[in-house]
């Protein structure tokens, strides 16, 4: 049956509904809307405060009107009743439009540093006005700021009653406003899953995204391996780097700009994750924490960064953390995402990273900012690895300076300016007549700064600090960079795996192509400079220890910090001594005197000159090579100043002024700390060839004269740290060998130069040395009125006097500090005490004999350590107690408690103890001395194993001599007789050494290897070195205290073997202890040499044949 429709007119009723919501509809178009009044939030406070101010001035019920009402016209208090809202209706299919462009919207209003006001109308249709001011009693219509808006909305079901006109933003008391003149600071947060073969990518990476800072996760990179970061790092860049303490992988590190001044800070460790900190020195400064969360879950992960948040929050205003806390943050139902976001949330920090940044879809990497101003993030999409970069950046103010002009003060030397200045400089040029010392060096200074002003100005030269592009990049590594930057944009493009994986190889192409390149860049170079050996080891130290961290910007506030800290520092020490008579230190007799200087030829200045190093200093009238190549043109002039001084006993007070650079002890310590420097100091050049002379003058007279100490081993000719601890070690040996235990006490002085009081230093030279006549004069004038200044790159402090102290950097300095020593070794011989030295390094030993678990010795050392304690505070020198170190050696300590052998000094004893770079253990088996050269040469070898490709085979070999062969060589006369299974860990360096150096496989056999390099095994080079020594000692090559230790064989028969050269053997109890002593082991290997060898006739002949004697031995 087919459907029936009626047709029906509308009814009256129905019309009567439509005319009402007609009229209803004109009366809200052209009345209702204007009775809608919107306040902002200050405004509801202003009338609040209005109404509080109006009840508490006492008005009446009936004078409690608005004024600020006043002039708002009648019809707008009178508002009609509003139509109900409705919940919109929502359309399947519309969940992407307009509300996500509105949160996006609102983010970026949130980075600009503000929160949106909304104001909302529910109705389908309103034309409306609206005002937003801040209402104020009194205030007239006139005077309010009146915006009218007007506009037309849509259907509801598309713009889902969203109104974008009225987004405002409010001002949050958390989120900071971008002042205007506020500067932009670029950074990337990146985990790198290896650092080390991903270098040239990530250096790609920070040049062409113009960065500021890069913040790595995941380096991989174990402690002291900093090679990658030479690769890494741009021009102008510099590094901080936390590798993982224990384990595997991990690691952080950030790269930034030496413009910007970092200062790491010292936060607690936690062991839920990794976190490295600093400080960017602002006006504002901002604390900067990078972490690394490794995926496996932690239950104290989030107490553990709740107290990092606790600690930071309350000592700094403006934070930042990035880095990878492997936490879903897009997976908010999750009980770890809940609870981080609230404990970040507590501490009012903002996340600002929106999207994935895994290559599976997940949002690990994180940026948390409090107090800070961050815009435009970014998620930079590559393949350099399974994380992609995060870009962001944040304002600062006031804006960093950037500028790469820095003005530098400069002159041109080239090959024609020695020519120029001997054009200019004649001989007649210097006059010499009726001058005084002071007159003489005042006139040569002047006319040298003249003539080289002349040739060479000075001048203020702007030098311009370009991107320097790098030299062993080619058309090839630019080709392949294009290379990558085009497979790049397809992948970006089309999605797909096999565009992603042309990306991936192009990448891997082009880090290995840049590598290559860097390698043979530095073959070539270091090869055309075969002759320069400074060259290869700069080229080494550019390549594993690049710049680690910026340092404060130079300025004379500083300069002058460092200068009063020096002196603050001096004073302090010798606050704490008192001073004396200088009668009552009782001086001995000296043997003879010198009154006067010999008068200095010709030859024996040129001469000098030409053995002097280059001074550097920064005050010269004339570089140094200048003065070499034009020394024909004012030599004699010199010598006419150099003979003054010394006839004259006076030194110029121009030649007293030191110019000292701080330098950081280690890289890795804070430079903001002045107690991490070191002071260096610098003379005048003329200076330092006046104290050449003045000392092989008085090295001769002290000679000559028998006057040094003989067992002072410090700043001496032939001597070295190997002869003194070889006399120590043989008597340590014999005393054991003995049966008697033998104590070491290890003396440490603190800033023993510094604090040598010029007085009584003078005072010794006078009646200890014989120092008499102009002789005294001079170096009476050369102690007095000394003065120094810091100086930092172009800034530098006032002038301040050297009161204390030994000039530091000078000739005469070290054998100054000696002869002040001198009276150090009456004390010890007044008890019949054995000690040793090494400048301001005092070791005394001697025996004990116990009786009953007691020594009646002991009480000698204490009464030699009372007196000597005292003559330290007499003359300035502060002895260290607390790193006085004693040890003990002897079989008996098996059975005897060492406190109750060695009483009050027990507090000081150690079982091991270092020894000027030796360690020494109570059991003389060297243990620890072996495994810290093997901890300390395989360390080396990992260094050089990473720059390997940057040197070709001979100059990678001096490399290995330099860092690994030195470090068996030293002191391994000690090592004769000891363990077998010690010298084959020792082997076991030389080994890899050699396999490293010629590529030799590890199962293959080690020896050809060595017989073809012409190394001789560790054995042999230990009998090598004490068959040297021995050649040393009966040539007159050796320090006197070893000539003592070996005799030659004396006979009452004449033999065909008296003229053998054979020493004596002396005899001994314990093949462990006595026959490893050098007076033993000595002797038995000179007589068994073959007498070809014992008769060499020079000390390089001698060395030749030796060499090639063991070579026969070892690899016959």
């Amino acid at each position: 049956m087919a459907p029936v429709c009626t047709a029906r007119r509308p009814t009256r009723s129905l019309c009567f509904v439509v005319f009402v919501l007609f009229a209803l509809f004109v009366h809200l178009c052209f009345y209702g809307s204007s009775a809608l009044i919107y306040y902002d939030r200050q405004a509801l406070l202003d009338i609040k405060t209005s109404v509080d101010l109006q009840f508490g001035c006492g008005l009446g019920p009936r004078n409690r009107g608005f004024e600020f009402l006043s002039d708002i016209p009648a019809e707008l208090l009178s508002c009609p009743h509003l139509i109900p809202e409705r919940r919109p209706r929502r359309r399947r299919g519309k969940r992407g439009g307009l509300a996500v462009r509105i949160k996006a919207y609102l983010a970026s209003l949130r980075c600009r540093g503000g929160s949106p006001r909304l104001g909302w109308c529910p109705r389908f249709l309103d034309v409306r006005r609206r005002w937003i001011c801040h209402v104020f009693p009194g205030l007239c219509a006139s005077q309010m700021d009146v915006e009218k808006i007007f506009y037309y909305r849509r259907r509801r079901g598309k713009w889902r009653n969203v109104d974008s006109a009225n987004l405002k933003r409010l001002n949050d008391v958390s989120t900071p406003t971008c002042e205007a003149g506020s500067s932009t600071v670029s950074l990337a947060l990146l985990n790198a899953r290896s650092l080390a073969n991903k270098t040239f990518m990530l250096h790609d990476l920070f040049t062409s995204r113009d960065l500021d800072f890069l913040f790595i996760t995941e380096t991989w990179l174990q402690e002291g391996q900093l090679s990658p970061f030479s690769e890494l790092l741009p021009q102008n860049c510099t590094f901080i780097n936390s590798p993982r303490q224990t384990g595997k992988g991990g690691g952080l590190a950030t790269i930034f700009k030496s413009s910007f001044y970092c200062q790491q800070s010292h936060i607690q460790s936690f062991c839920s994750f990794e976190l490295q900190a600093f400080e960017l020195k602002l006006t504002e400064p901002i604390l900067c924490v990078v972490i690394y969360r490794p995926p496996k879950f932690n239950k104290d992960f989030i107490h553990e960064f709740s107290e990092l948040l606790a600690g930071i929050a309350v000592e700094h205003d403006r934070i930042l953390i990035i880095g990878d806390f492997n936490i879903h943050i897009c997976c908010p139902d999750k009980p770890l995402v809940k609870d981080f976001l609230d404990l970040i949330d507590s501490f009012d920090f903002i996340q600002s990273v929106v999207g994935p940044t895994h290559s599976k879809g997940h949002t690990l990497d994180l940026v948390l900012s409090h107090g800070l101003c961050l815009d435009t993030i970014e998620i930079f999409q590559t393949c350099i690895s399974d994380h992609f970069p995060v870009l962001f950046s944040i304002k600062i103010s006031p804006p960093v300076v950037t500028s790469n002009v820095k003005p530098l003060l400069c002159r041109t030397i080239n090959s024609d300016t020695a020519l120029q200045l001997n054009a200019i400089l004649a001989p007649t040029t210097f006059p010499t007549d009726n001058l005084d010392i002071e007159a003489l060096v005042t006139n040569f200074n002047n006319i040298c700064s003249n003539a080289l002003n002349t040739v060479a100005p000075l001048k203020i030269k702007s030098t311009t600090r370009k991107k320097v592009l790098e030299p062993w990049l080619n058309e090839t590594t630019r080709a392949l960079r294009r290379e990558c930057r085009r497979a790049e944009r397809r992948w970006k493009k089309d999605k797909l795996q096999v565009s992603f994986q042309i990306l991936r190889d192009s990448l891997i192409n082009y880090q290995k192509a840049v590598k290559l390149a860097k390698s043979k860049y530095f073959i070539t170079f270091v090869a055309s400079n075969r002759h320069r050996p400074q060259v290869l080891f700069n080229v080494l130290d550019r390549i594993v220890n690049p710049s680690i961290i910026s340092s404060p910007l130079d300025s004379v506030e500083r300069c002058e910090a460092f200068s009063m800290f020096f002196i603050g520092k001096i004073e302090a020490l010798r606050g704490l001594n008192k001073l004396v008579d200088l009668d009552s230190l009782g001086m001995p007799q000296c043997p003879a005197t010198l009154e006067h200087f010999q008068p200095v030829s010709m030859d024996e200045l040129k001469l000098v000159i030409n053995h002097l190093r280059p001074s550097n200093y920064p005050l010269d009238c004339l570089p140094t090579r200048l003065i070499k190549d034009i020394f024909l043109i004012f030599g004699s002039y010199i010598l006419k100043v150099i003979n003054t001084s010394l006839q004259s006993g006076c030194v110029p007070s121009t030649l007293k002024h030191a110019v000292v650079k701080p330098l950081l002890k280690k890289s890795n310590l804070d430079p903001s700390d002045l107690a991490n420097f070191r002071p260096i100091s610098k003379l005048p050049f003329l200076s330092k060839i006046l104290e050449k002379l003045v000392f092989i003058q008085l090295e001769m007279f002290l000679k000559d004269n028998n006057i040094t100490e003989k067992f002072q081993s410090g700043f001496k000719v032939a001597h070295s740290t190997e002869s003194a601890l070889l006399r120590v070690y043989n008597d340590l040996l014999l005393t054991v060998d003995s049966g008697n235990i033998a104590v070491l006490l290890l003396l440490d002085l603190s800033s023993a130069f510094d604090t040598v009081d010029h007085q009584i230093l003078l005072h010794r030279l006078k009646h200890c040395v014989g120092l008499r006549g102009s002789v005294f004069q001079w170096f009476k004038s050369y102690l007095e009125n000394r003065t120094f200044s810091v100086h930092l790159d172009q800034s530098c402090s006032g002038a301040r006097p050297l009161k204390y102290g030994v000039p530091q950097g000078s000739i005469l300095g070290p054998i100054l500090f000696i002869l002040y020593l001198l009276p150090l070794g009456k004390i010890f011989q007044k008890f019949n005490i054995s000690f040793h030295c090494f400048a301001d390094d005092i070791q005394i030993y001697l025996p004990l004999k116990l009786q009953n678990g007691t020594t009646d010795s002991l009480q000698l050392l204490l009464n030699c350590l009372a007196e000597v304690k005292l003559w330290m505070e007499k003359n300035f020198l502060h002895l260290n107690e607390s790193k006085t170190q004693v040890l003990l050696f002897g079989q008996k300590l098996q059975t005897t408690n060492p406190d109750q052998i060695l009483g009050s000094l027990a507090r000081s004893y150690q079982t091991s103890a270092r020894n000027l770079g030796f360690t020494f253990d109570s059991s003389l088996k060297l243990h620890k001395q072996v495994s810290s050269v093997v901890k300390s040469s395989f360390y080396h070898l990992r260094l050089l194993a990473k720059v390997k490709s940057y040197f070709g085979f001979k100059d990678f070999e001096r490399l290995i001599h330099a860092f690994i062969t030195t470090r068996l060589d030293y002191c391994n006369s000690l090592y004769r007789g000891m363990e077998k299974s010690q010298i084959q860990r020792l082997q076991m360096i030389h080994n890899a050494a050699a396999r490293l150096l010629t590529g030799t496989r590890k199962h293959d056999h080690i020896r050809p290897t060595l017989a073809s390099l012409h190394w001789l095994p560790v054995f042999y080079r230990i009998d090598f070195k004490i068959l040297l020594l021995t050649f040393k000692v009966l040539n007159g090559l050796a320090p006197p205290y070893l000539r003592g230790l070996l005799n030659f064989q004396s006979v009452s028969r004449t033999l065909r073997s008296n003229n053998q050269l054979l020493l004596t053997v002396p005899r001994t109890r314990l093949k462990r202890k006595g026959d490893r002593a050098f007076s033993v082991a000595a002797p038995v290997l000179w007589n068994n040499l073959p007498f070809q060898i014992r008769s060499a006739h020079s000390l390089d002949h001698f060395k030749s044949l030796l060499k090639t004697h063991f070579y026969s031995l070892a690899f016959k």
